[in-house]
């Protein structure tokens, strides 16, 4: 069942409506999760400067999306996981394994599975790590900037998982199941 309401784009006004043409203009389309957003334009706009900050951090869109991919298996988002899979797919173009490697923390290259693991410690933990905790992911070749970025992308992730976990929205991506709720 639906928590929270999808807001249609044509009946908004405000705040909401200038949001909403924004990522109109970007994206083609305002995905259910923006739109449920809506209901609170601050919480859209917090969502799409962070967002949008990120995206022109150290970290490749790639690695953006292996990180919500693993964020959200951590986390059993069925809505990020089937988003970030048809992101991760048709726009930023990996592998579906790849994609489907990153939802364990894993990756063929050292670096970022050491950026994939790092992220799910920091969900498992709660934030709380310790000096081992980073110091691997260092050991890994991950500079200061980039483990900042990878905490600004938990951050992030950790928002629309439990935004969505939250509002139960309407899934309008190809559905993936989160592994956990596989077994």
């Amino acid at each position: 069942m639906i928590r929270l309401t999808a807001l249609n784009p044509e009946e908004v006004t405000g705040k909401t409506k200038d949001l909403f043409n924004a990522v109109q203009a970007k994206l083609g389309v305002v995905p259910n999760m923006m739109r449920t957003m809506g209901n609170s334009p601050a919480v859209l706009e917090g969502y799409l400067n962070l967002s949008g900050a990120l995206s022109h951090g150290k970290l490749s869109a790639k690695t953006g999306e292996l990180l919500a991919l693993a964020i959200s298996e951590e986390n059993a988002c069925d809505y990020c996981l089937a988003a970030h899979t048809f992101i991760g797919e048709k726009l930023v173009k990996a592998d579906p394994a790849v994609l489907h490697a990153a939802r364990t923390g894993n990756s063929t290259d050292a670096k970022t599975e050491a950026i994939l693991q790092f992220a799910k410690t920091l969900v498992s933990k709660n934030g709380l790590v310790n000096d081992v905790d980073v110091n691997n992911v260092k050991d890994a070749g991950v500079s200061d900037a980039e483990l900042a970025e990878t905490v600004g992308h938990v951050a992030l992730n950790i928002l629309t998982n439990y935004f969505n976990n939250t509002a139960n929205t309407e899934i309008d991506f190809p559905a993936v199941q989160s592994l956990a709720l596989q077994n």
